[in-house]
């Protein structure tokens, strides 16, 4: 968590430099005696600036228990429809707000999450020294409400130059399940065959809202997106406090 403090930090510097350089080369002076410009008389009815969005890339949890052990392949994919309102008196900002998609797999090393068991708590139960699942995942779907507030070097095509983004999100969990692959014993000898799949769905241990902080940095329709979740992943008392993060590449336009 300090260390995607930090993060944020870092992001809001980089913002704040980028802004401030951006606005003395569109006066061409730094004093505020440099001239204004007439933003009324700019066409920004067609300027695409990020009205739909991809994004996928690598999901942590951090600082979780040695009993959870989470593996590198951990990743999500997310997709928004989002409209963008520039401001009036200054149309390098903007407001973006849109709905959409957001999913998360989470991968685990020799780890079972048993997410129908009927225990007041989430096991997370190693299996190193019994039969397990070669692969395993968690994998959650929310929809998602996004809101950003937007900077672009370029408010006539934002598409042409560099752009930053700060939000938040809030989602609404529409379904949870786990995924293993590959049933084999201690030894790492397959019980079944390789393609051997099973699938556990249920949703009572995770938390049902999610609230998170996002940050995106990029030129054209290409940028790096970031996020933490200020929410707990999992419903209070049925586990650790789990605030994932994510970092990844955003495809954006239109």
């Amino acid at each position: 968590m300090h260390q995607m403090k930090n993060f944020f930090l870092l992001f809001l510097f980089i913002t704040a430099s980028v802004i401030a350089k951006s606005q003395v080369s569109d006066s061409g002076y730094s004093s505020n005696t440099a001239p204004k410009k007439e933003w009324s008389k700019l066409d920004l009815s067609t300027r695409a600036n990020d009205h739909f969005l991809i994004q996928y890339g690598v999901d942590a949890w951090p600082n979780v228990p040695d009993s959870i052990n989470t593996s590198g392949f951990s990743r999500h994919f997310n997709m928004y429809i989002m409209l963008d309102k520039p401001f009036e008196t200054s149309p390098h900002f903007s407001l973006g707000i849109g709905i959409g998609v957001g999913t998360s797999n989470i991968f685990f090393s020799n780890t079972y999450v048993n997410l129908k068991s009927n225990t007041p708590t989430l096991p997370f139960t190693n299996v190193t020294s019994e039969n397990h699942f070669d692969k395993f995942k968690l994998a959650t779907g929310f929809i998602e409400v996004p809101l950003e507030l937007r900077y672009a070097t370029n408010p006539v095509q934002p598409d042409k130059g560099f752009k930053i983004a700060l939000g938040v999100k809030g989602g609404f969990l529409v379904g949870a399940h786990t995924k293993g692959k590959n049933l084999v014993d201690s030894s790492g000898r397959s019980i079944y065959d390789k393609t051997y799949i099973e699938k556990e769905a249920q949703k009572k241990f995770i938390n049902s809202t999610r609230f998170a902080l996002t940050g995106r940095i990029g030129y054209g329709h290409i940028s790096i997106d970031a996020s933490y979740q200020v929410s707990n992943f999992l419903k209070p008392g049925v586990g650790p406090v789990i605030h994932p993060i994510a970092i990844g590449l955003t495809l954006s336009g239109l």
